[in-house]
């Protein structure tokens, strides 16, 4: 792609940045050139916000590893070692390591995130597709992904998570915001967020289940150990846990709220140690004396 003065000036670049291009650029820039200048010149918000503005491209940059101060690719890196950026690495398309990715500040592409090992970064990891790591995800403020997530091992985020697909984890799954997931959320240990829960499937989990807020599922919620809230827990259908499951003082556990009351028995029932208190809807039988 060839980026012509008017044709960067119609998308209204700020005005050094403008500056910038129209003293470094060559006659008919080519787009991935301009793009590497950009992060050679340390202008890595530059390159991104051009990125965005002209979209990805079919390319594929395929090497052994990447290790630098950023990294902004128009098209899909393919990388057959391990990325690690001390800044931005950023791509149109997919991100595939054959080892881990690391960066300090922000890990976003426009297709799949792929990493043989684990995944690490500093600020943001955000992508159109799906996050896969084969160990751990580690991310210090939001994850973003317009697909599914999967990890072999934990998942820590110290901001939300926002997924329209499903979360499926090894072991523990601990956000310090919210956690929204379009589908299902699968974790092998423990589920804990600072803020609501919530699933447009089920809710299955290894350990416990803990919510800052609000815990909601559109199918049901199990969980090996107890389930716990600080607001309110509802499930469209049944509720099941080892020990407790207790909402929030003041606030109801709802079970069933997609299921006719008459199917309740079979699609809305309530399993815990005790009954929980505030139980509005759901099938609950207490055990039989012994």
């Amino acid at each position: 792609m060839e980026l012509t003065k008017n044709f960067v000036k119609a998308k209204r670049p700020c005005a050094d940045g403008y500056r910038w291009f129209v003293r470094n650029r060559q006659d008919g820039s080519d787009y991935q050139r301009l793009l590497d200048a950009l992060v050679e010149a340390g202008r890595v918000d530059d390159a991104c916000w051009l990125l965005t503005q002209f979209g990805p491209t079919d390319a594929v940059l395929a090497v052994d590893a990447i290790d630098a101060e950023a990294v902004v690719f128009a098209g899909s890196l393919l990388v057959r070692g391990g990325i690690d950026v001390e800044t931005t690495v950023r791509a149109g398309g997919a991100i595939q390591a054959g080892g881990g990715i690391r960066a300090g500040r922000a890990i976003v592409a426009g297709a799949d995130i792929v990493a043989a090992g684990g995944i690490h970064c500093g600020g943001v990891l955000e992508t159109a597709g799906d996050i896969k790591a084969a160990w751990g995800i580690d991310v210090l403020d939001a994850i973003t992904g317009g697909g599914n997530l999967k990890a072999g091992w934990d998942v820590l985020c110290g901001g939300k998570i926002s997924l329209s697909g499903c979360a499926l984890v090894g072991h523990d799954l601990i956000a310090q915001a919210a956690i929204h997931c379009g589908k299902s959320i699968r974790a092998g240990g423990t589920l804990d967020a600072r803020h609501t829960i919530r699933a447009g499937h089920g809710i299955e989990c290894g350990a416990s289940i803990r919510s800052g807020m609000h815990l909601e599922a559109g199918w049901g919620i199990k969980a090996q150990e107890a389930i716990l809230a600080e607001c309110a827990i509802k499930a469209g259908e049944g509720l099941q846990a080892r020990d407790e499951i207790r909402a929030g003082a003041g606030y109801g556990v709802y079970a069933g709220l997609d299921v006719r009351v008459d199917a309740w028995p079979a699609s809305a029932k309530v399993l815990a140690a005790a009954k929980p208190e505030g139980l509005v809807s759901g099938w609950w039988e207490e055990p039989a004396m012994r």
